[in-house]
């Protein structure tokens, strides 16, 4: 999930990282297995329930190839898979090979995992209840399937707590896009009529810039 982005940071470090990523894979390997797999801030096809590799930096980071778990995952936790998905595609400036973001963690402490880029908390909180309660964050590297899922439930959340009293002029998509990105704090705030800062509203411009793309993603999955 999102804490208001810093993106432009990866860019910056992405030579160190990776040297460290050299060092770690000596002795690691990710893990790519696994089953199926808030309110805290969180901003070949692959089937419905199997697991994915997370692209490396070299490869391409379109999350369109993760539209059947997208849609999956979206009409279980009741949420519009449009939403899902341009989300992902928001979150996909970041390098999402998992020793890679692994080793950017052991710089950066609070940092996000996995493809739809959730902290620690948001994931701990979607989990509760949910068939991947006993899974770690420390699993989400290399696991699109359960950020999928988890990414889902956190805006399930989300939508859980927005009045149906709303004085901005946001839609329900936007807010809860604004909630995966700022908090459920902020989201509330906009919903009442707060304008957006630049950061949250910078975000909210680049998931209007996928919204047709994710539209069509979901459309015809796979």
């Amino acid at each position: 999930m999102s804490t208001p982005h810093r993106r432009r940071k990866w860019p910056v470090v992405v030579v160190t990282v990776l040297a460290v990523v050299a060092v770690a894979r000596c002795g690691h390997s990710s893990d790519d297995s696994s089953g199926s797999t808030s309110t805290p801030k969180a901003s070949g096809s692959p089937k419905a329930g199997t697991t994915s590799a997370a692209p490396t930096p070299k490869d391409d980071q379109d999350p369109t190839r993760y539209g059947p778990q997208v849609v999956t995952y979206a009409k279980k936790a009741g949420v519009n898979p449009r939403l899902l998905m341009a989300i992902l595609y928001v979150e996909s400036y970041k390098p999402h090979d998992p020793e890679l973001e692994r080793a950017w963690q052991r710089i950066k402490k609070d940092s996000a995992f996995g493809i739809a880029n959730m902290h620690k908390a948001a994931f701990d909180e979607a989990k509760q209840g949910r068939d991947f309660a006993n899974r770690s964050w420390q699993d989400l590297p290399g696991n699109p399937r359960l950020a999928i899922e988890a990414a889902a439930w956190h805006l399930h959340d989300l939508a859980a707590q927005l009045s149906a009293q709303r004085s901005g002029g946001h839609t329900k998509d936007e807010l809860l896009a604004l909630g995966y990105n700022a908090g459920a704090g902020n989201m509330a705030a906009f919903a009442r009529g707060a304008k957006p800062g630049p950061a949250a509203q910078s975000y909210l411009d680049r998931l209007h810039q996928n919204w047709d793309k994710a539209g069509e993603a979901v459309k015809h999955p796979g």
